[in-house]
């Protein structure tokens, strides 16, 4: 009988060790292609992750950068609510027409605030907050509780989370007994 494998060695086409070779070859061909195919759909998924990533971070940023524009723009606008408050504070008449345009310009003013998320803090009689009112004076009564905003000096503007100018306020303090 003569060797399978030839004078050189090797297996002949259809011996039966180069049938049980193929297999093998195609086996490992077959694993190499699914850990191809694997890591391109890892890449794939990943940059459809990053995509997704990126498109949220834009909008993120896009709404916080309207919302500091919105607060600039509406912070510039202060200076001249607070002047037509002042206009109507020293106005000789409610009954003329030139403070009654003066006031419906200012309230107007203040309606549009409102409307972009900045509401006027201007209650009186009610707890003070740290995070809308900033106390620029303390007064000692005792028709008041302790901690309470007896005077608006200076309206304030916008929320508990969006403050954009607190209240000026003076607050209530207990009175102290006189040590004499």
């Amino acid at each position: 009988m003569s060797d399978p494998a030839g004078p050189a060695g090797r297996a002949h086409p259809g011996s039966d060790e180069a049938e049980a070779a193929a297999p093998d070859e195609r086996e490992t061909e077959a694993a190499a292609q699914a850990d191809a195919l694997a890591k391109m759909e890892d890449q794939w998924r990943r940059a459809l992750a990053d995509n997704d990533n990126l498109r949220k971070r834009a909008v993120r940023d896009g709404t916080q950068l309207r919302a500091q524009e919105r607060a600039a723009v509406s912070l510039a606008w202060l200076p001249v609510l607070d002047n037509l408050e002042l206009a109507l504070a020293h106005a000789p008449s409610a009954e003329d027409p030139l403070v009654e345009g003066i006031a419906a310009i200012r309230s107007q003013g203040i309606d549009t605030l409102a409307r972009l998320g900045y509401p006027r803090i201007d209650a009186e009689n009610v707890p003070f907050d740290p995070r809308i009112h900033e106390v620029v004076s303390v007064s000692e009564t005792d028709e008041a509780p302790p901690g309470t905003v007896l005077t608006v000096l200076r309206p304030g503007y916008g929320g508990a989370e969006t403050v954009l100018r607190p209240a000026a306020v003076v607050v209530s303090r207990a009175v102290t007994p006189d040590r004499g």
